[in-house]
């Protein structure tokens, strides 16, 4: 499908911005277009849920653009429809987490997510859809169904922020928020040809929680269908909240344009399969080295590099990690009558693995975490950037729940064909997942994602960003029309 220019729901969100700013473009026929595309492609793919109806979205529309009449803008977003991952509270709409427990369960106020983004002046037209309780890069759940990959609605959209990935490919929004726990911003941008970045552990604080010392493994971040827009609202969705103190306080560096020679001298080091760690399927390694050939022409030097770590200890104090953390979210509402027939099956394994979990576990995996953090900072010594191909597969049939293995090697949990997302995400680094490409058939995308040091999100938009202007013919592709 060729860009429409007379369609506004093809610019991005900072273009949206300056011919909004400019009265060249109203927040009501941005509206307008918005919700005619909407129930145009979300029928079939999915992607947004608990839509609020259009009269009511357009009377907000209208009184946004009678603020502007009247000079007064509320930030860069101002008249911008966005929808929020059903993980994050927005006042008025239920914040389910795909679980039929929940599904009553709507906001009195917004997250810090959501305010955030409102105080940047967008309007909340919905939540966007993910699996149940997040678990599982596959976005299906027994309250509102699957949500449907964009280039092909016959197979997953990857998760959990799949709903998100899938609305912004689709045009449906112009940037997205999402969170990732294992891969859940990185994976569905890879297979849905969009940017998605998972920031530094604090940089965007995540509220309400229950526990802000401990559950240090997922955060929020930024979706976008370019590198501008990403930096943008990861500077609106960052900086320190009070109630998060482990949130980090310095802000992120504005968007600056992409220097000359960006990339020379730049030094990626490629961890490819990790030495035959990781199970891959044929052509994932390909596109993704086709992509750092891109880096190379611009003069980046690409190593083959490794972990100096045993992989799978990494992999066992992952698991007591994830099970800790995400049995504890559930073990509240198991409390409730006949609670436990509406829980998926993965998510009640989670949480009766973590029943027999000691502190003397959980304290020999937190060692573990550590001294892997340690390895990860000393590859980033050597290397500017790590690179990994964003996921082990390519997308595979929506009514799967999880593949069961990849060629010949079993794989032993729900998640183990995710694990090349562990690695930033148990270091608290950030990583970013650009398109790189294609399978054979032309019709399933793939990411590749750069891992960056500490608090290093400037670098990588950086690189990122010069690696787009390189690619100009690839990020131009679009999804094909519905039949």
């Amino acid at each position: 499908m060729s860009p429409d220019a007379s369609d506004p729901t093809d610019l991005p969100a900072h273009q949206l911005s300056r011919l909004i700013h400019a009265r060249a473009l109203s927040c009501t026929e941005l509206m307008q277009a918005t919700l005619a595309r909407i129930h145009r492609f979300n029928p079939l793919h999915n992607a947004i849920v608990n839509l609020a109806p259009d009269d009511e979205l357009l009377a907000q529309a209208r009184a946004f653009d009678a603020e502007l009449a009247e000079g007064r803008s509320r930030g860069w977003m101002h008249g911008l429809p966005q929808a929020i991952k059903d993980t994050g509270n927005a006042a008025g709409f239920p914040t389910t987490f795909g679980s039929p427990l929940l599904k009553d369960a709507v906001a009195p106020t917004d997250g810090l997510m959501a305010a955030r983004m409102k105080s940047a002046g967008c309007i909340v037209i919905g939540k966007t859809n993910m699996p149940e309780w997040g678990l599982g890069s596959h976005t299906f759940n027994a309250l509102f169904g699957p949500t449907r990959n964009a280039w092909d609605p016959a197979v997953s959209a990857g998760g959990s922020s799949g709903g998100a990935a899938v609305a912004l490919a689709l045009r449906l929004l112009s940037v997205a928020d999402g969170s990732d726990f294992m891969g859940s911003l990185r994976n569905p941008a890879g297979w849905n040809h969009v940017f998605g970045l998972r920031p530094s552990q604090g940089r965007v604080p995540f509220w309400p929680v229950a526990d802000v010392w401990v559950d240090q493994l997922g955060t929020e971040g930024p979706m976008a269908t370019c590198v501008e827009d990403l930096a943008r609202l990861l500077q609106t969705q960052s900086g320190h909240d009070p109630r998060q103190p482990l949130s980090i306080a310095g802000p992120v560096p504005a968007f600056a344009p992409v220097r000359p020679h960006a990339l020379r001298g730049l030094r990626i080091g490629w961890l490819g399969n990790l030495g035959g760690h990781l199970a891959l399927e044929p052509g994932i390694a390909e596109v993704c080295t086709q992509a750092l050939r891109v880096f190379e022409d611009g003069g980046a030097m690409v190593e083959t590099a490794a972990l100096d770590t045993d992989l799978e200890a990494v992999w066992r104090a992952w698991l007591v990690w994830r099970r800790a953390l995400t049995g504890s979210r559930l073990t509240p509402l198991l409390a409730r009558p006949g609670a436990r027939e509406q829980i998926k099956a993965e998510a009640l394994w989670e949480h009766d693995q973590a029943a027999g979990l000691t502190f003397a576990d959980f304290m020999a995996a937190s060692q573990a975490r550590s001294a892997f953090t340690q390895k990860m900072l000393a590859a980033l010594q050597r290397h500017q950037v790590l690179a990994l191909p964003v996921a082990q597969v390519w997308p595979f049939p929506v009514e799967w729940r999880w593949p069961q293995r990849i060629g010949e090697r079993v794989m032993d949990t729900y998640h183990r064909w995710m694990e090349a997302t562990l690695y930033a995400t148990f270091a608290g680094l950030p990583a970013l997942s650009l398109p790189s490409g294609f399978d054979p058939t032309g019709r399933w995308p793939m990411g590749l994602q750069l891992i960056g040091p500490p608090q290093g999100e400037a670098l990588l938009l950086q690189v990122a960003a010069a690696y787009e202007q390189r690619v100009p013919e690839l990020l131009a592709r679009r999804p094909p029309e519905p039949n």
